[in-house]
């Protein structure tokens, strides 16, 4: 294949989602501008010895001040559409109470300057940066935390909802509260079982409700919520190391989406579950967990192989690094696999219960490097010439792909990475905010215009 154009037979409907994903801590820039609240992020980012070298999203890629030239970008690019996400605490300082009317100002004028250029606006409610004044409450181990973000998407819907009618809910569910209540990699930084079972719970009611939530206020809403999620492959077929790889699957593909469809929580024979089903056992969790999303979004970025580890606690498994194996992997070490991809999308897809799918987020980082005003991130392109060929071949297998989002628009604040790793189609010097579109930008704005 021709390493710098895609194939003429590459045949998507019209009105097929050609976007790039953000969010709001990663690229906006000026956390505390205009009345806004702190988040759990910035307060994480701003204790001492938490961050790769102290980096922190105070600036970020400026998107909060720039945001009408990134559009513009956007539209050169020939995107139809763009996935940002609302920072809670941008528009309700103290997560619930007192609106901050310059907070919502922003979303609506970046709203308006999406819909002037051609592209649809697809918000996601939760991206990972809880109020800071609700996590000193409990945060999303509160039994309070459903009333809270009821307030949150209300107020959204309401607000937004006449223009707004593509809607993702949480951004993976799994991703924040293990990360950030379990092992004290991303904020708020908590560890133990007894903040992750909770967090789990509270996580997947408010995906549901926030669901609900959007359906009775947003007349024609298209709503959706993403997962992250990963093929498990046992790195043997020794039977220790096969129910290693189910034991991480339950975690990593099942844990939020089967409470959606309205199966509760994966009932198999794993300890680490039935301490989550005691610890809900006075709910009527099953119909509360259930909503009929129009769509999933789908981010996966690996598969993972795994090999039994009687060391890791609950689980009993650990992963067998892609460079271990001597197989392609981007600077992250995360391996690079369209056929996993395929299958992975075939497998939710056989869910039943699933209407569409979008990807929501897909992409890899690379060591980009910007030299005479050009980045020629070759493997870039390579990668996502492979992962669209992959989602084809599943979307003409039968299988009701409406979208796709690269992850992301400009390189930016990376979580837990700091600004190392570079996923943007559009390179960031950090220093000057300069922008420039790297050759994998321009791949999809040619393909993308037909050229």
């Amino acid at each position: 294949m021709d390493s710098t154009s895609a194939p003429r037979d590459w045949t998507f409907p019209q009105g097929f989602l050609w976007g790039a994903a953000t969010s709001a801590y990663q690229v906006e820039g000026s956390p505390l501008a205009d009345g806004a609240g702190q988040s759990i992020w910035h307060r994480f980012v701003h204790t001492p010895g938490l961050m790769r070298n102290g980096d922190t999203g105070d600036v970020a890629c400026d998107h909060y001040r720039r945001f009408q030239s990134d559009v513009a970008l956007m539209k050169s690019l020939g995107l139809n559409a763009y996935r940002f996400s609302v920072s809670w605490s941008r528009v309700l300082p103290q997560g619930v109470g007192a609106v901050n009317a310059a907070g919502l100002g922003f979303y609506e004028r970046l709203v308006d300057a999406l819909l002037l250029a051609g592209i649809e606006p697809t918000p996601t409610l939760y991206h990972w940066d809880l109020p800071a004044a609700l996590e000193k409450e409990g945060g999303w181990t509160s039994h309070l935390m459903l009333r809270w973000f009821v307030r949150y998407v209300t107020l959204c819907a309401e607000e937004f909802g006449d223009k707004v009618k593509d809607w993702i809910v949480l951004n993976e569910p799994f991703g924040f509260t293990s990360l950030g209540y379990m092992l004290g990699r991303h904020a708020p930084g908590r560890i133990g079982l007894s903040n992750f079972l909770p967090a789990i719970h509270h996580a997947a009611l408010a995906q549901a409700e926030g669901g609900r939530i959007l359906r009775q206020l947003v007349k024609n809403a298209h709503i959706g919520t993403s997962f992250s999620c990963s093929e498990v492959v046992p790195h043997t077929n020794a039977p220790e190391d096969i129910q290693a790889a189910k034991r991480v699957d339950i975690l990593m593909n099942r844990l939020f989406i089967e409470p959606a469809l309205g199966r509760g929580y994966p009932r198999e024979d794993f300890k680490f579950l039935e301490r989550l089903e005691l610890h809900n056992k006075s709910w009527k969790y099953t119909e509360r967990m259930q909503f009929n999303f129009d769509f999933i979004g789908i981010q996966n970025y690996f598969p993972i192989v795994v090999r039994h580890n009687a060391l890791i606690p609950f689980v009993q498994a650990s992963e067998v690094k892609a460079v271990t194996r001597k197989v392609p992997h981007t600077a992250m070490g995360w391996e690079i696999n369209p056929d996993s991809f395929y299958r992975l999308i075939k497998r939710f897809w056989l869910y039943g219960g699933v209407k569409e799918i979008i990807i929501s987020e897909s992409g890899a980082a690379f060591k980009d490097e910007l030299i005479n005003g050009v980045v020629n991130d070759q493997q870039r392109i390579d990668y996502f010439q492979q992962y669209l060929l992959a989602l084809l071949r599943a979307k003409k297998e039968g299988v009701n792909i409406k979208g796709f989002f690269a992850w992301t628009l400009t390189d930016n604040f990376e979580w837990a990475e700091g600004y190392k790793a570079r996923f943007g189609l559009i390179h960031v010097d950090f220093n000057t905010q300069l922008r420039t579109i790297k050759n994998s930008g321009y791949w999809f704005r040619d393909w993308l215009s037909g050229k």
